[in-house]
């Protein structure tokens, strides 16, 4: 059985990293899921989501030059409605909100709501999850291109 991107495969979780998880596909092969397409709620930690032994559904999202293979779970199940009000409800916690931007690519972070972290511990969890989510803002800055200049080369 040859599968490719966009097949939804069945698997199993072989192990668990900080980043992610790989997983036994059909044919004796593996590929990763990583944390960011584990759900569609920010992940700090897959094993609060995954463990060792668990079969799973996942989707063929991409599979590089060197053959590796990555997956989505998150991509296997559509995205959890939306409220239509435009009030701080429900889904979309500490989600960027896109504006109408020129290029779409334009992101302004919805602000937390305000929570005192009760010690060292809470704020630097706090601070991290910050930094993980500014972080992945600027590649994907980056991968679309988030220059104006052009590149030039």
């Amino acid at each position: 059985m040859e599968f490719g991107v966009g097949s939804i495969l069945d698997g199993k979780v072989t192990g668990i990293t900080k980043f992610g998880a790989f997983v036994a596909l059909p044919e004796g092969r593996s590929g990763l899921v990583h944390i960011s397409e584990i759900a569609y709620s920010y992940v700090s930690e897959v094993s609060e989501y995954l463990k060792e032994g668990q079969a799973i559904k996942v989707k063929v999202i991409g599979i590089d030059q060197n053959n590796r293979i990555n997956l989505s779970i998150k991509q296997v199940a559509p995205p959890p409605a939306r409220n239509g009000g435009g009030g701080h409800g429900g889904g979309g916690k500490d989600r960027p909100q896109r504006t109408g931007g020129s290029r779409g690519s334009s992101f302004v972070p919805r602000p937390a709501p305000p929570k005192e972290p009760a010690d060292f511990e809470d704020r630097l969890k706090q601070f991290m999850q910050s930094s993980d989510s500014k972080l992945s803002e600027l590649r994907y800055i980056e991968k679309k291109g988030g220059s104006r200049r052009g590149n030039r080369r």
